[in-house]
């Protein structure tokens, strides 16, 4: 495992944030592995990526905020520290579907994914077989207009009780309410099979296929209480033809779909993601 630590930084634009940052870290003896930066001149917003090798680094991560405090005061910064040793705790939703869920639970297990997977969660026992083969906790949470309350009370029990950093709708074929969204803001990732803003809501290849398009594709995006329109972090496309017919486009789809949705997991664990105004910015 990798033992460095990672600042993300947002924070209005102004000259002297790079050296400051910079100069910082020098003083405190790190060696900087990859540094990486964004200004949006419409927004005046400066964004940044920068990771470090805590080996022979001279502060403890405990004290870097009491340290850093004078630098993020003036220049008006939001920050966050991501420790590398620290894995994040996922939990997989997932309905009938099982590309998207076998895909992560692979690259997962294949060292990929650099983080816990200790929770399913289904509204149907389909998929049980897969977490059994892996070892996973399976939890049949069944979901239906009547009682989406009382089951979302009881996913919450389950993700607290699990500890859950990263919630992942591996096609999880149901819509979370407002109440679930506010609660974990920034931190659900879903896939969804079309190339956003087309298509959105339910049975888009088949609206895809009515209308005759030469492109399909998938978009992986963190999840708001507006349906579908969440901050968009990774989209592809493949082309389709009139000799497809909609069986064909759902099999090339799934096959985009998990790998946009595996893409974007990797990239939040590796703490690659910076969000604003409904967009990310990711770094290399």
């Amino acid at each position: 495992m990798k033992k460095t630590a990672t600042l993300l930084i947002n924070c209005p634009d102004r000259k002297g944030l790079v050296a400051a940052i910079a100069d910082f870290l020098f003083r405190h003896d790190a060696n900087i592995l990859h540094a990486d930066q964004h200004q949006d001149a419409e927004e005046n917003l400066f964004l940044m990526r920068v990771e470090w090798d805590l080996s022979g680094f001279a502060l403890d991560p405990t004290q870097f905020e009491r340290q850093f405090a004078s630098i993020a005061e003036k220049f008006q910064m939001r920050w966050q520290l991501k420790l590398a040793g620290h894995k994040p705790r996922i939990a997989i939703f997932v309905s009938r579907y099982d590309h998207c869920l076998v895909d992560l639970l692979y690259r997962h297990q294949s060292g990929e994914l650099a983080c816990d997977i200790p929770l399913i969660i289904s509204n149907h026992p389909d998929t049980r077989r897969v977490a059994d083969f892996y070892g996973i906790p399976f939890q049949v949470v069944a979901i239906n207009k009547e009682n989406k309350a009382e089951a979302e009370a009881r996913q919450f029990s389950l993700l607290d009780s699990y500890n859950i950093d990263l919630i992942v709708l591996a096609r999880y074929m149901q819509v979370l309410s407002p109440e679930f969204v506010a609660r974990y803001p920034q931190r659900i990732i879903n896939i969804h099979h079309s190339f956003l803003p087309a298509f959105v809501g339910a049975r888009p290849y088949h609206r895809a296929f009515e209308r005759g398009v030469k492109l399909i594709g998938a978009t992986s995006h963190y999840v708001t209480e507006v349906l579908d329109e969440g901050p968009i972090i990774e989209q592809d496309i493949v082309r389709v033809s009139h000799r497809d017919q909609l069986e064909d486009l759902i099999q090339k789809g799934r096959d985009l779909e998990k790998v946009v949705l595996s893409r974007a997991v990797r990239w939040h664990v590796e703490n690659r993601i910076l969000l604003y105004a409904n967009k990310t910015v990711i770094f290399d």
